[in-house]
């Protein structure tokens, strides 16, 4: 029996309930998939799911021994002038957003500064506070960048490859580096295999790419991040919620939502940020009644 064919059904009937301006859906239930198309299925910026790539990719290269999720960025980047408390921030500070290092986004933020990095690392900490910033990523992925060289490059060939997604485009920087905490353009069924990989706990093909402590990590470790109940735990790259789901988000609609319970992945790729999270709580309600 089909299990991923009810889920779509059931997610492209409440994607229509919401009005979500939807381009593709991907469903994984066991192994069983189904996909739908609003739009043309062609690579799109997915935003902040790019955070989680940069995640498996610090994981993969502490597994390598090349560096550590607890080692402090002024070790990773130590020709970089830090800003006062600075010295005990970490790379999982970083990726969990806890650097306490306040940088409001903007759009315009990797071309501000000579150095987004530099002027980020510079400015004072107010300790181990959560504050979401695309900066943080970046300068995680600098640090990353200091042991294993480009990290597109990197990404590439130990995630994306392995995973049949070629040829990844990521946004750059002025200086040539990957923004990071955006800017990585995939296709809804290419996003799905990062889920798929994130389910299966790093594991692809029978080859763990990533360990499956960091992938765990990704929702367990997690921090206070406020009030909302669809925004009040973060851990590495990872929302907590809705219902027993767990999620990657990226702005106007991207979704990852996971659901141990069901063994599903259900993606979503859109333009719709203001439906996004009514959208997110509908596909919980969907994963919850299927199994």
């Amino acid at each position: 029996m089909d299990r991923a064919a009810p889920v779509l059904d059931d997610v492209v009937r409440a994607v229509a309930r919401t009005g979500f301006r939807a381009h593709g859906l991907h469903v994984l239930v066991g192994d069983d998939t189904a996909e739908h198309h609003w739009s043309a299925d062609v690579r799109r910026d997915v935003h902040s799911v790019a955070k989680g790539v940069v995640v498996l990719a610090v994981g993969t290269a502490a597994d390598d021994g090349l560096l550590a999720l607890d080692e402090s960025v002024g070790t990773l980047l130590p020709d970089v002038v830090l800003g006062p408390g600075v010295q005990d921030v970490t790379l999982r500070h970083l990726l969990t957003m806890t650097s306490g290092i306040d940088m409001p986004w903007s759009p315009t933020q990797t071309t501000d500064w000579p150095d987004l990095a530099r002027e980020f690392l510079g400015r004072p900490t107010a300790g181990r506070s959560f504050r979401y910033a695309n900066a943080s990523t970046y300068t995680a992925a600098r640090a990353l960048a200091a042991r294993v060289g480009d990290v597109g490059a990197y990404a590439q060939d130990r995630i994306f490859t392995p995973l049949g997604i070629d040829d990844v485009r990521w946004d750059r920087c002025p200086l040539g580096h990957v923004v990071a905490g955006g800017g990585l353009w995939l296709r809804t069924a290419e996003v799905a295999r990062i889920g798929r990989l994130l389910r299966d706990r790093g594991a692809a093909d029978g080859r763990q790419l990533v360990p499956a402590a960091v992938v765990d990590a990704m929702h367990t470790d997690w921090v206070a991040a406020g009030s909302s109940p669809s925004y009040d735990r973060y851990a590495l790259a990872g929302w907590g919620g809705l219902g027993r789901t767990w999620r990657l988000h990226g702005a106007y609609g991207q979704l990852v939502l996971l659901d141990p319970v069901a063994d599903a992945v259900v993606t979503l790729t859109a333009d719709d940020h203001e439906r996004a999270d009514v959208t997110a709580a509908a596909v919980a309600e969907v994963l919850a009644g299927s199994s």
